[in-house]
């Protein structure tokens, strides 16, 4: 009841859509996703899978139309994914058909859906919790639950290449799962702020609900939905190396922002200001051979950072795959280096709100001004 009461009363200032925002980092970090509930991002592979389906069908083994189709599903999905976030906004925000008590509580477990922090920390520490501490301890539990949340062959895998495995994944996803979606639900929620809460809406949080912008569900959303794309469809192999171009070439624009933004304030949840921008350069330069222009750069800044040595060759479908070195003259990652990144992870999430908030504190003033 008092985060309602507080939500609604936010909702009649500057800083609305942040406190949806923070409430939702909170429930992401209390409960992550719950296991037998439908997640939005299953809609969305569901509806992937349907269209791919389709799009196979119609075109055949040509690829300008297998461009062209993976160009209609992209927009199709990242456009229907933008409009059932703002449709809901609409219906949830004071003016709407449901009631505050009802919508505004919908809106924050909508937007913590689009938020990975929790899930991403539970899966990396359950990998580390089935790792045995002996040398010649049993490896195949580890390996079987680093499956769960990796791409690469983890059969053969040793204990180094097992902490390896998840400290690119604990940076990678950091910026994939918690930061890119997060920093386009600060976008949205400064939106809201910029544009005098969604026009019609009046001072005191009344108003058409309809008077609303596309605020931090939509532009969450839309990112998950070009996020899920490029990993169902983001493969440069058979029909996928031209279905799934569009889907690919969106996600890294949506990501490309955010992932440069964690490389220069990660420094500074480390409490390394004097070594930020030193350190962002590093990871610009030392992420960029690899082929994502976003992943290398994520993990990059983490092993700068947290001072571990990342990159080598990986195994996917057996086939070898090198990757570049991060952070040379580091020692490989160990359990210590795996549990400092998920830290670093909680704490600049911590940062990112906290400048968010000044941010709409600023549109806000700015606003009363006019």
């Amino acid at each position: 009841m008092a985060l309602n009461v507080g939500l609604e009363a936010g909702l009649g200032s500057g800083p609305a859509g942040l406190l949806l925002v923070v409430a939702a980092c909170g429930l992401d970090r209390l409960v992550g996703d719950p296991c037998g509930l439908l997640h939005p991002v299953q809609v969305m592979g569901w509806c992937i899978a349907r269209l791919r389906g389709a799009a196979e069908a119609i075109a055949g083994e040509s690829p300008l139309a297998l461009r062209l189709a993976g160009g209609a599903i992209t927009l199709a999905l990242v456009g229907g994914s933008g409009l059932a976030g703002w449709s809901l906004e609409r219906i949830c925000l004071p003016g709407g058909p449901l009631p505050a008590a009802l919508g505004l509580p919908l809106l924050v477990v909508a937007l913590a859906s689009a938020l990975a922090g929790r899930s991403l920390e539970q899966a990396v520490q359950q990998v580390l919790a089935a790792l045995p501490e002996a040398p010649d301890g049993d490896l195949e539990p580890a390996r079987r639950q680093l499956a769960w949340i990796v791409g690469r062959d983890t059969e053969d895998l040793s204990a180094a290449d097992v902490l390896r495995a998840l400290a690119e994944t604990a940076s990678e996803n950091a910026v994939d799962g918690l930061f890119a979606p997060l920093f386009w639900m600060l976008a949205g929620a400064l939106l809201w702020g910029w544009s005098g809460l969604g026009g019609a809406a009046g001072s005191d949080g009344t108003g058409p609900a309809a008077g609303w912008p596309p605020g931090p569900l939509a532009l969450a959303w839309g990112f998950k939905a070009a996020s899920t794309l490029d990993s169902m469809l983001g493969y440069r192999r058979g029909r996928l190396r031209w279905l799934g171009t569009a889907g690919a070439r969106l996600d890294d624009l949506l990501t490309w922002l955010p992932c440069r933004l964690v490389a220069l304030s990660l420094p500074l949840a480390a409490g390394r200001l004097r070594e930020a921008l030193r350190l962002f350069r590093r990871a610009l330069v030392e992420g960029a051979p690899d082929p994502s222009p976003n992943a290398g750069v994520s993990q990059a800044i983490y092993a700068l950072v947290v001072g571990c040595r990342l990159g080598g060759l990986n195994h996917y479908g057996g086939e070898p795959r090198p990757k570049p070195i991060l952070a040379s003259g580091a020692p490989p990652p160990d359990r210590a280096a795996v549990e400092r990144m998920l830290g670093l992870s909680y704490r600049l999430e911590l940062l990112w709100l906290l400048t968010g908030g000044l941010a709409a504190g600023l549109a806000a003033v700015a606003l009363q001004a006019q």
